[in-house]
């Protein structure tokens, strides 16, 4: 094949479908995404895509969540490329990067939940990248919940418009975001927006009427994913957290999966406390975050 027929661009939405068809086909896959997120990544964030011709050898996806922090959120090799995986990822991670800096991006993260078996891990580590900090997997195979938690705070889908100037649970999100959370974990609007478009199960804890923590969860074959519960500092201690734990056990029973995973960073204990009493399981395998500061 001729040399010119080789090229690397960004990807668009009708390039979905090219990506659909390599996660199917390919197991040289990272992916930090579920289906219904794909085409809202590619939409909103720099995807890097190889091709030969028109054929799709290669793809690097990104996913901003402030203005200074994008993650790694998928990568991938064909087949017939498998070998030269390493190539690849570094063409596509230098223009990637390129994209990244022009939006402000100043630090790019990866993360994956087995550091002893990961096979992107040791080729960043040699590539700059450096070990930002250690998580744990936990486990859950029953609907059990031993507590209701505060049965006097209201839970609400979350209200979230279309546009960024509408009001809604924007600003108190946000809230809990800077109280909460580090940059490297804070949601901009933006992505709150999509995530409340491609998750089914998002909602609101509410204490006279002010949104004072929120929980979202995704399910994907019969497995579910308990991704984020956050509770205000201001209203700790008021089985407020219980209460939104014990509506995404709910959540998880009606969708009927045989599985719910989680993680959470190694020194979060006061959530490790919270999610063993509810039955989690930390398992022996150890996850992982890396940082490479952009050029």
């Amino acid at each position: 094949m001729a040399a010119s027929s080789r090229h690397v661009r960004l990807l668009t939405p009708g390039d979905v479908p090219l990506v659909e068809r390599m996660i199917r086909t390919s197991e040289y896959i990272y992916q930090r995404f579920t289906p219904e997120e794909l085409p809202l990544m590619i939409e909103r964030y720099p995807a890097i895509g190889e091709l030969h011709n028109t054929s799709l050898h290669g793809f690097l996806l990104s996913q901003i969540t402030t203005p200074t922090v994008a993650w790694i959120s998928g990568f991938g090799v064909s087949w017939s490329e498998s070998k030269h995986y390493i190539r690849m990822l570094d063409t596509l991670v230098g223009h990637l990067n390129t994209h990244l800096s022009t939006r402000g991006t100043q630090d790019l993260y990866y993360s994956g939940n087995d550091m002893a078996r990961d096979w992107l891990r040791p080729v960043l580590l040699a590539r700059g990248f450096q070990t930002y900090c250690d998580l744990y997997a936990y486990d859950k195979y029953d609907y059990t919940i031993p507590s209701s938690g505060n049965e006097q705070v209201t839970i609400r889908p979350v209200h979230l418009a279309s546009t960024l100037e509408a009001n809604d649970d924007s600003q108190a999100l946000l809230a809990i975001e800077q109280a909460c959370f580090s940059e490297l974990w804070r949601y901009d609007p933006l992505s709150f927006r999509d995530i409340a478009s491609s998750h089914p199960y998002f909602v609101v804890a509410e204490v006279n009427g002010e949104v004072v923590g929120y929980q979202f969860n995704t399910v994907e074959a019969d497995y579910g994913y308990l991704i984020r519960i956050a509770v205000h500092p201001a209203y700790e201690h008021r089985g407020i957290g219980i209460r939104l734990m014990a509506e995404a056990i709910r959540f998880f029973a009606r969708e009927r999966v045989s599985r719910i995973m989680l993680n959470t960073e190694k020194d979060n204990i006061h959530a490790h406390r919270l999610y063993e009493w509810f039955g989690f399981v930390r398992l022996a395998q150890s996850g992982f975050v890396l940082r490479q500061p952009l050029p």
